[in-house]
């Protein structure tokens, strides 16, 4: 299966509501539409994780970004604008005024995590998407996150929509990402190097 065929199945799954397992620019991510509510809660049961703990999303680009954040921060742009010329880790924002996503995927203090993804597979499929992606770890709550293909559970494989083709062959070690919070007082805090 070509990357576009697998990007275009995907996207497909994913306006339907599906659920679906896909390469991020980290470890592999369980993922679905960030607007959908519904779909929210399925990856909350597939990964038997307490609702109460925020999930993450995945956009292609500043503008997609903007579109989910009230007001961001002068200080978000620096840093991703320092972060894609530096090449360094990837790194999720948490940011306030979390607008025009699922409610269940908002955390209570009104915050969202949410990243720029810069890796060609996730950020094509972002973008042909046309929305957030929710992008949360390929694994179930409190197991090690899966880094490549091989290391996800029979189990998410069965409970999901689709699972990508892209990148399954991988054999190298993935991390994931950094998480910086911003306040919109300028107030930053690292939560996860």
């Amino acid at each position: 299966m070509t990357r576009e065929e697998d990007i275009k199945n995907a996207v497909e799954v994913l306006r339907k509501g599906g659920v679906i397992l896909y390469p991020t620019d980290t470890v592999w991510g369980i993922g679905c539409d960030a607007t959908n509510a519904e779909a929210v809660r399925r990856v909350y049961a597939i990964k038997q994780r307490d609702d109460s703990k925020a999930l993450i999303c995945l956009v292609d680009s500043d503008a997609r970004l903007q579109r989910y954040v009230r007001k961001v921060p002068e200080v978000a742009w620096q840093l991703i604008d320092s972060l894609q010329e530096s090449g360094s880790k990837p790194t999720t924002l948490i940011l306030d005024g979390a607008i025009n996503l699922a409610e269940n995927l908002i955390a209570e203090d009104g915050s969202i995590g949410i990243r720029i993804t810069q890796e060609p597979f996730s950020k094509e499929l972002c973008y042909r998407f046309q929305k957030a992606l929710v992008s949360t770890s390929a694994n179930i709550s409190g197991e090690p996150a899966a880094q490549n293909y091989q290391d996800i559970d029979p189990q998410l494989l069965e409970a999901v929509d689709y699972v990508c083709w892209s990148r399954r062959q991988e054999h190298k070690p993935h991390t994931p990402s950094s998480i910086i919070r911003l306040k919109e007082n300028g107030e930053v805090a690292i939560i996860r190097k």
